[in-house]
């Protein structure tokens, strides 16, 4: 008797959000790979997102909660073995209470279930945001603003993972916070805990302007980064990582994710703009 691969439970948080509806498309298209799971506020996507275009998500496959509602993600992620962590506040300028509620204690919930619920790994959907500060250095002031002609990049140091962050934000100060709570899901409980710094993803799948090439996400590059992460060996405990395309003028270092999880950007800004 031909043996099968036993499936991978997966839950989305904000799988109605841009990136997470984009992973839940993915995912869904492999069902002999995964069982898909939506975490979501109403069953309804929100006006925003029902303006693009975005995957439905079927009634049977939605988990209604609040991110900041600790009972009801307990009960959304019981019997997962991947948490794929997207539900945020997104937005940097938004005040103090939503990025509490939604960025801090809606973070500390979807570890803290996730390690009562025995799920063996957390994908922490994290953001570039918590570098920004280094634009006050020389080195970046050029590149952050758009001046890509002041930029030597035969010497620009990239940023990587293992530099200290400098949010400029109360979101971004919530997605460190974020990252320490992997940290120490990963070495105090032992929950396979990969953070994902997050760079510029947009609907349109457009760099959006010069000071973009230095940030700029692609669609399927963010989609194939976090299965990547999904497929990463069990031993692989705690990681952090930055999701850019393959871009001429990223101002953090994309090698690491090249090197621990295979990927392999498919875009790059310069070709959109060429």
């Amino acid at each position: 008797m031909q043996q099968t691969t036993s499936k991978k439970q997966v839950l989305i948080t904000g799988a109605y959000g841009l990136i997470g509806n984009l992973v839940y498309a993915r995912l869904a298209a492999q069902p002999d790979r995964y069982d898909v799971f939506a975490l979501v506020k109403s069953v309804a996507p929100s006006a925003r997102t029902a303006a693009m275009r975005i995957t439905e998500i079927p009634d049977e496959c939605l988990r209604l909660a609040d991110v900041s509602d600790f009972d009801a993600v307990a009960r959304a992620v019981a019997g997962m073995h991947t948490i794929i962590h997207l539900a945020a506040e997104p937005d940097s300028r938004a005040g103090w209470e939503s990025v509490l509620a939604n960025n801090i204690i809606g973070a500390h919930n979807v570890f803290e279930a996730a390690r009562l619920a025995g799920v063996q790994r957390v994908i922490f959907a994290s953001t570039n945001q918590v570098m920004f500060g280094y634009r006050a250095e020389d080195a970046y002031q050029a590149l952050l603003s758009g001046r890509l002609d002041e930029v030597d990049l035969d010497t620009l140091p990239r940023l990587d993972h293992l530099q200290p962050t400098r949010p400029l934000s109360d979101y971004g100060c919530s997605k460190v916070f974020g990252e320490a709570l992997a940290h120490m899901y990963a070495y105090t409980h032992g929950l396979s805990c990969l953070c994902l710094r997050i760079g510029w993803v947009v609907a349109d799948d457009r760099v959006p302007s010069a000071r973009g090439q230095a940030l700029w996400c692609s669609q399927r590059d963010i989609v194939q980064l976090v299965e990547r992460c999904l497929n990463a060996p069990a031993s692989l405990r705690f990681d952090v990582f930055f999701g850019q395309s393959d871009n001429q003028y990223n101002f953090v270092d994309i090698e690491h994710a090249r090197q621990v999880l295979g990927y392999a950007p498919q875009d790059r800004a310069e070709d959109q703009l060429a």
